[in-house]
C-alpha cells in the first residue's frame, strides 16, 4: 500500500500498520500451530505483507533451530520484515525463560515487530521498545485492550467472533466501534477470506487484517492436503466451537469425526475446568494432548482423528493458492476499491 495511492480516510488507517511493521501491504499472516512453517512466513513477507513466526511451531513441529529458522526466512524473503508471536501467559518458569530467550534471539536477528497474546505484555514491551521494537497485542474486547495499552503496546489485534482458534465474542463491526476510540491502530483478526472481506475491513476503519485460515490453504503451508481440502469444502456454518483443545472454546471445522465424538468436554473434564484449583492442570493436559494431535496434521490425512482449526473465513476461500498471489490480489482490490471512491 503506497502512500501516494491513498485518497481515502479509511484506507489511510492502513498506513499505521504499514509504518509500524515497515511493510507495504497491511496484511499479517497470523501465527499458527502447527501451520507456521518458515516457508509460509517468508512467502507472505516477500509479497509485501508480514509473516509472523510462531516459535513453538517452528522449533517443535517443524524441527528447525529458532535462530537458523529466522535466518532461513530472512534469506527467502529478501530481507523484508518478519514478526514474532509471543504468548505471554506464564504457564511455567521454564516456558517463560524459553520465550525470553527466543525474544532475545529474534531481536539479535533483526526482528522488530511482535504480536503478543494472553497475559500481560509488559515485559515484551520493556524488552523490545529500547531497540526500536513494536508490540501489537491480541484482544477480544475493550477491557483487555485498556490493560494492554497500560502495558505500553503500540497497536491491537482485534480477535472477533469469526476467527479461527480462540475466537472472540464480538463481530468485527462491534470491535472496531469499541477499540477505535482508544487511539491505537486496530487490526482485524477473523473472517477475512477473500478480497471483499479485506476491503470491508479497511472500510470499517481497521488498520489492516491478520489472516490464518486463508494462509493455511496455500501452496507454501506444509500441512496435509486433506486439511486444506476441508477448508475449501467448509462453509461458515461448518465452523463450531470445542473446548477439547485447550479447555476454552476453539473454532474448528465440523467433520464426521467431530459429529461422532462431540465438540464438548466430558462431564468430569467440565467439572475440573470449573474448579479454580484444577482448571490450570486440565487446560495444560488438553493443550499438551492437542499439540501432539495438531502436529500429526502435518503428515496424516482424514484417516487420522484430528481437530482442524479454522475460522468462518472459509466461506470466502475457494482454492489453494500461492501466499504471495493472495497478498498481491488483496492489495490490488483495495487500491481499486478506494481509488474508485476518490
Amino acid at each position: 500500500m503506497h502512500p501516494e495511492h491513498v485518497n481515502n480516510q479509511n484506507l489511510s488507517a492502513g498506513l499505521a500498520l504499514c509504518r509500524d511493521a515497515k511493510i507495504q501491504t497491511p496484511i499479517l499472516c497470523g501465527a499458527m500451530y502447527p501451520c507456521s512453517n518458515w516457508q509460509l512466513v517468508a512467502a507472505v513477507s516477500k509479497a509485501g505483507g508480514m509473516g509472523i513466526v510462531q516459535p513453538i511451531s517452528l522449533v517443535y513441529a517443524h524441527k528447525t533451530d529458532f535462530r537458523e529458522g529466522l535466518r532461513l526466512i530472512k534469506a527467502a524473503c529478501d530481507g523484508k520484515p518478519i514478526g514474532m508471536n509471543v504468548i505471554t501467559e506464564k504457564s511455567s518458569n521454564a516456558y517463560l525463560e524459553r520465550m525470553r530467550n527466543w525474544v532475545d534471539i529474534a531481536l539479535e536477528e533483526g526482528v522488530r515487530f511482535f504480536v503478543t497474546s494472553l497475559g500481560n505484555p509488559r515485559w515484551i514491551v520493556d524488552r523490545v521498545r529500547p531497540l526500536g521494537g513494536v508490540v501489537y497485542h491480541a484482544v477480544t474486547e475493550r477491557k483487555w485492550a485498556e490493560k494492554a495499552i497500560k502495558s505500553g503496546v503500540s497497536g491491537l489485534i482485534a480477535v472477533n467472533d469469526r476467527a479461527g482458534g480462540h475466537a472472540g465474542g464480538r463481530t468485527p463491526a462491534q470491535l472496531i466501534a469499541e477499540l477505535a476510540p482508544l487511539g491505537l491502530p486496530v487490526v482485524c483478526a477473523g473472517g477475512v477470506g477473500n478480497e471483499a472481506d479485506y476491503v470491508l475491513a479497511l472500510q470499517q476503519g481497521y488498520a489492516g487484517v491478520q489472516m490464518g485460515t486463508r494462509f493455511i490453504a496455500t501452496e507454501q503451508c506444509q500441512t496435509h492436503p486433506d486439511y486444506k481440502a476441508a477448508i475449501l469444502r467448509a462453509t461458515a456454518d461448518d465452523i463450531v466451537l470445542t473446548d477439547k483443545i485447550s479447555g476454552v472454546p476453539v473454532a474448528i471445522i465440523r467433520t464426521p469425526y467431530i459429529d461422532k465424538v462431540g465438540a464438548k468436554a466430558g462431564p468430569v473434564a467440565r467439572l475440573l475446568l470449573r474448579n479454580a484449583k484444577t482448571k490450570h492442570y486440565m487446560r495444560m493436559f488438553y493443550s499438551l494432548q492437542s499439540l501432539w494431535k495438531l502436529k500429526k496434521t502435518l503428515h496424516h490425512g482424514t484417516g487420522y482423528k484430528d481437530f482442524w482449526q479454522a475460522g468462518k473465513s472459509v466461506a470466502g476461500i475457494t482454492a489453494v493458492e500461492s501466499a504471495g498471489a493472495i497478498v498481491a490480489r488483496f492489495d490490488n482490490a483495495a487500491q481499486a476499491a478506494f481509488s474508485a471512491k476518490s
